[in-house]
């Protein structure tokens, strides 16, 4: 998975510029994710170092990726099926709208750019992507893909 550590350094780089976290912080997270593995952000979160607003926002500064709040997102069930719930629960990630050939996604890491790919593999549709928090994203997992694997 060579990709995914440059991605969060990507992530742990930006966090850091923007006074987020500190380098300290970031190599704490960084040892605690050899360990135990997961989404860099979230173990920033988990260790309290950072907020998940704080990472959304930094992602939708620095990349442009427009921020989602899916809490007050209705989803359409057939939308939600078009991605299998096992690859929403790897990369956490929600597909939220269907237009034409264009399936909007909400992430919590869009610079995971392997989760992209899949996703366009899988549906067979070109993807946008916005940016939401992992807690809203679990969320809508759980009511979304209740009892499917």
């Amino acid at each position: 998975m060579p990709t995914r550590r440059v991605i969060n350094k990507q992530l742990g780089e930006l966090l850091m510029e923007r006074g987020i976290i500190t380098e300290e912080q970031l190599d704490k997270a960084l040892v605690t994710q050899k360990q135990s593995g997961g989404l860099i952000g979230e173990i920033l979160v988990s260790l309290g170092f950072a907020k998940e607003e704080d990472i959304a926002q930094a992602l939708t500064g620095q990349y442009g990726f427009p921020y989602l709040p899916l809490s007050s997102y209705d989803i359409d069930p057939e939308v939600a099926n078009i991605v299998p719930a096992r690859v929403a629960r790897q990369y956490m990630l929600m597909p939220i709208d269907k237009i034409g050939n264009n399936l909007t996604v909400a992430m919590s890491n869009p610079l995971n750019v392997q989760a992209s790919e899949d996703v366009e593999l899988i549906s067979g549709c070109s993807v946008q992507v916005f940016v939401s928090t992992s807690t809203d994203i679990k969320k809508a997992i759980e009511k979304y893909y209740k009892g499917k694997e």
